[in-house]
């Protein structure tokens, strides 16, 4: 049994749950609090689904857009993670957050959801990075939403090391150079760029 999307009213929302009413049935879909905060009880709304089926238990997905769907799929094709620790994860990041996270090597955002250690979020680093790489590269893309992804021996990827060792995540850094000019500004320029952008958060 799979189902693409669930269109309907939403007419329960809980800790890590929906409830879409379409047809007058209600379906119970598991989510992400990113999700949830694109939702409204009353509102009509479409969820794009995963369907898990087992011997003991039919469990549905939800998820605001594909975007997000699709880093799920990624999440729990890593061995040893599962549906809980996949939302888990997209609940404390955005689908454009998590890709970042991969890219840059970031442990601290994937470590932040709860039950994820710090080998899980290696070996999730380790294995998503090359698939994640490759859908941007699909793209011609330098960067995930204007987020600079450093190239290898680069000032960002210099700059991001400085920022790490004044403990900042690599995902907070990066999202503090958006919008720098990173051809042009030395290390130190970078540096002082992102400080500045954190402090006017």
């Amino acid at each position: 049994m799979l189902f693409y999307y669930l269109d309907g009213t939403v007419t329960v929302l809980d800790a890590n749950l929906c409830v879409v009413e379409c047809g007058g049935v209600g379906f119970e879909c598991a989510t992400t609090r990113y999700t949830q905060s694109q939702l409204k009880v009353g509102q009509r709304s479409r969820l794009y689904t995963y369907c898990s089926v087992r011997e003991d238990a039919i469990e549905i997905f939800g998820f605001a857009s594909r975007d997000e769907l699709r880093c799920f799929q990624q999440l729990i094709g890593v061995n040893g993670v599962g549906p809980k620790a996949a939302l888990a994860i997209l609940s404390v990041t955005t689908p454009d957050g998590f890709r970042l996270a991969v890219l840059t090597g970031d442990e601290k955002t994937i470590t932040a959801a709860p039950g994820v250690g710090k080998k899980i979020a290696q070996r999730i680093l380790l294995e998503l990075r090359d698939k994640i790489t490759g859908e941007q590269s699909e793209f011609s893309a330098s960067s995930v939403s204007g987020i600079p992804i450093p190239q290898q021996g680069s000032r960002t990827e210099e700059a991001l090391a400085a920022l790490a060792a004044l403990g900042y995540s690599a995902s907070e850094s990066a999202q503090a150079l958006k919008g720098a000019d990173t051809e042009n500004l030395s290390v130190e320029e970078l540096v002082r760029y992102a400080l500045r952008a954190m402090v006017m958060r």
